[in-house]
């Protein structure tokens, strides 16, 4: 666990020299709007975290399918076991069959 936590102040510490050292600012066009002095820093981490929402979004599409699919089978899981139960119960109450005590086959 803490490798992981030495990973993510590595790369807070790099977004912050990133963020720091990239002060200029630039245009940014796109289809028909255009807009004035964005920092290229705000620019590009901009990029970045829609990059992340859009690459993210069919995990999350995926992950919730699997739940809900995972929930489905433990409530079918849990309704079997049931039957089960109750299977084992009337078998239990039901006397025994003649031919079993007697050991020989039945011919």
């Amino acid at each position: 666990m803490n490798a992981g936590y030495l990973v993510v102040a590595v790369l807070a510490i790099s977004v912050t020299l990133f963020a720091l050292q990239n002060t200029d600012h630039t245009a940014v066009r796109f289809a028909f709007w255009r807009l004035e002095g964005v920092p290229i820093a705000g620019l590009v981490l901009g990029c970045l975290g829609a990059g992340l929402l859009i690459s993210g979004l069919p995990l999350w599409i995926k992950l919730s399918v699997s739940r809900r699919r995972a929930h489905s089978l433990e409530t079918r899981v849990k309704m079997l076991e049931g039957v089960v139960e109750e299977r084992d119960r009337q078998l239990l109450r039901m006397p025994p069959s003649p031919e079993r005590h007697r050991g020989a086959d039945p011919v």
